[in-house]
């Protein structure tokens, strides 16, 4: 195994829902902690992490209690997912629209929130998932995806509305698990959890069983 490459000072952005290598993120961009950093990370193409709430609002809010620095507390779970921005627009001063795609998992080992309220954090980079082949006694959830993306197509939907992105790589536990995992409605906890395994078949062997106790036919 080699040693896991580290990043230091990672801008953050605590969001309330999880981001998967190879998942499409779209954001509208408003709050000043953030504007300065998208729009450096646009300019470099360097990458920002993403990570789920536990504790707080997508948008900083005042405490009311007004104890520490006088807006509500946020945390956040230790492992997240690296996004490049792909597409950036500003319609208007003081906003921007963003689309980003997940790249690779991280784990966070020091954090720190700047006067402004951004995040920064050092990390270390998770290894990709390994490419596993799905079992027989999977194929069917594969398919069932495989059915889903073709229905959408055939809406003829315009590219920037599709929630999957190609290469549609069906035959890979690992990227079956992750797009079901985006599309199905689970609990941002769970999406988490799932997220953070580091085995893509027990992955999609739990999303499997979701899909059966949810009753989505396969």
């Amino acid at each position: 195994m080699s040693e896991a490459l580290k990043l230091i000072s990672l801008p953050l952005f605590p969001l309330g829902t999880v981001l998967y290598p190879g998942g499409l993120l779209p954001l509208r961009i408003f709050e000043v902690r953030y504007l300065d950093m998208i729009g450096k990370c646009h300019k470099t193409g360097a990458p920002f992490g993403v990570v789920a709430l536990t504790e707080g609002s997508e948008v900083r809010r005042r405490d009311e209690a007004q104890t520490g620095d006088g807006f509500a507390h946020e945390t956040f779970s230790a492992v997240g997912t690296l996004a490049t921005i792909t597409e950036l627009v500003v319609p208007q001063p003081g906003l921007m629209m963003i689309r980003c795609v997940g790249t690779q998992r991280f784990e966070i080992s020091r954090q720190e929130k700047l006067k402004h309220g951004l995040w920064i954090a050092d990390v270390s980079q998770l290894e990709d998932d390994q490419r596993v082949s799905i079992p027989d006694d999977l194929q069917k959830t594969a398919a069932a995806l495989g059915k889903l993306i073709k229905n959408l197509q055939e809406r003829e939907l315009p590219a920037d509305q599709m929630p999957v992105l190609p290469p549609y790589q069906m035959d890979d536990c690992g990227w079956v698990a992750n797009r079901w995992c985006e599309l199905l409605p689970m609990p941002v906890e769970l999406k988490q959890r799932l997220m953070a395994l580091d085995n893509p078949l027990l992955r999609l062997e739990l999303v499997s069983d979701i899909l059966d106790r949810t009753g989505i036919s396969l």
